[in-house]
């Protein structure tokens, strides 16, 4: 495989940020996923991080050096995501269950695969062409495909960032697979958050991921999201991926002599550093060895009853 690969986090006007993404691979496949931790709940940045360490450690795992199947490993761990938070709200005997999205996907042997619960978003583009988008889990979507309002009418709607489907709480999530896609040369990912594509619509977000550098692309993009929200925006978040090496980027990763059994995983410096020192974490005392405790408690459950 080759491609390169950028992701950034900005904190924007909030407290703190509750997003959190990472991106792990193999010789032979891919992961990339992001979670927004809901601030209408507490502790939403604990859902998030359960999120991407749920499924990185499960992807470094299983792909040796691929998935037997990407889609349902996208299914199966984000389920997991779900009880994991689960089985760490009772055991920390909190009030309610912290909450998150999630959208993840997975490239293997060239092709896309992709779930998603809320609204974080998947965006696949093909020669400055948006080829496809996953569809929000959401009030206004759910209002808009319902033919209550019209799409000028999304935009600006009250409820335009309400969702009816998240990771934690007591109602199951609702895990959208979308139809797996083969990627061709040049192709360009971006998974995000709310905090992007609420400040930006479709067409500028393609505008600026036309640049030749994902890097500056999604550094811009980012920008420019924390420019037009100003003090009314959220955390922003994003994943771009470029597939291939058609503009010869001398970032551009090579997993050719990558051992078997050998991952790689990089885990957002900006989130895992303001997962650390938030107050509302901090709270709690939890430890990066609790989180991983509780997973494994999870797996070791799921084995068990396998």
């Amino acid at each position: 495989m080759k491609f390169t690969i950028f992701q950034n986090s900005l904190q924007g006007p909030r407290q703190y940020n509750q997003d959190r993404l990472a991106y792990s691979y193999s010789k032979d496949a891919l992961l990339l996923v992001v979670a927004d931790g809901m601030g209408g709940h507490r502790y939403g940045e604990i859902a998030a991080q359960l999120a991407v360490t749920t499924m990185t450690d499960a992807f470094q795992r299983l792909a040796v050096p691929t998935l037997s199947s990407p889609a349902k490993f996208l299914i199966e761990h984000i389920q997991q995501v779900h009880d994991t938070i689960a089985q760490f709200t009772l055991e920390r005997e909190l009030l309610e269950a912290p909450r998150t999205t999630v959208v993840a996907a997975i490239v293997q042997r060239g092709m896309l695969y992709c779930a998603h619960v809320g609204d974080s978003r998947l965006y696949h583009f093909r020669n400055n062409h948006l080829l496809f988008r996953t569809e929000d889990h959401s009030v206004v979507q759910s209002l808009y495909t319902k033919g209550m309002i019209d799409k000028d009418e999304m935009s600006s709607h009250p409820y335009r960032h309400k969702v009816y489907s998240c990771l934690g709480g007591d109602t199951p999530p609702k895990i959208d697979l979308a139809d797996r896609q083969e990627l061709a040369e040049g192709d360009t990912i971006l998974l995000c958050t709310d905090g992007v594509w609420g400040a930006l619509s479709d067409e500028q977000i393609k505008l600026i991921l036309m640049g030749a550098n994902i890097s500056d692309s999604i550094t811009e993009l980012l920008d420019k999201a924390e420019t037009i929200s100003q003090d009314q925006g959220d955390n922003m978040s994003a994943i771009g991926l470029q597939w291939g090496d058609k503009l010869s980027n001398p970032l551009a990763v090579s997993t050719q002599t990558m051992g078997m059994g050998v991952t790689t995983t990089i885990l957002n410096p900006t989130t895992t550093q303001n997962f650390a020192t938030s107050t509302s974490v901090s709270d709690y005392d939890i430890t990066d060895e609790e989180i991983e405790n509780t997973i494994n408690a999870i797996q070791d459950a799921i084995r068990k009853t396998r």
